[in-house]
């Protein structure tokens, strides 16, 4: 199996039911727990009118977008070992691993609330990150304060 995902090992999703978007489909499959679609598809959209409220906004899908965008990291760093010693080496995010960070930031970030709903941790969380605030958010820029402290070391990225 190659290390590299390739086009052809990239699965072709459809749309969700609802919005008709393949964001909102991807995060209905990162929520979902023990294979329960229906259960995580019904979190998903609650969530996402409970956030679009919220915001006063009239489009979820629209809040959505500009929460996974606040959340998308642009930099990453990744351990590599040079003559004996370790060194954290910043690394550009491509496309689809900068979505699907933000997924996973998300949905951690609304699991580790407490004291409520699924639906309801969500919602706070997603309006959290459109208002560049929250645990997913911090995490974002916590990568990228990590990348920039090490930018010295970019150069053993060629090597």
């Amino acid at each position: 199996m190659p290390r590299k995902v390739t086009k052809k090992l990239q699965r072709e999703l459809k749309p969700d039911r609802k919005y008709q978007s393949i964001l909102v489909q991807r995060l209905i499959n990162k929520s979902m727990l023990d294979g329960k679609k229906l259960v995580a598809e019904r979190a998903i959209y609650t969530a996402l009118e409970v956030a679009a409220k919220k915001l006063d906004s009239e489009d979820p899908l629209e809040v959505f977008e500009r929460a996974l965008k606040n959340v998308s990291p642009n930099f990453e760093v990744k351990s590599r070992r040079v003559g004996g010693a370790n060194y954290q080496i910043p690394f550009p995010v491509a496309g689809h691993r900068q979505l699907h960070f933000a997924y996973t930031w998300l949905v951690q970030a609304a699991r580790a609330r407490n004291g409520m709903p699924y639906s309801q941790r969500l919602a706070l969380e997603i309006v959290d990150a459109h208002n560049e605030a929250g645990s997913a958010y911090k995490k974002k820029e916590d990568t990228h304060k990590m990348a920039e402290a090490n930018r010295a070391f970019a150069h053993f990225a060629r090597g």
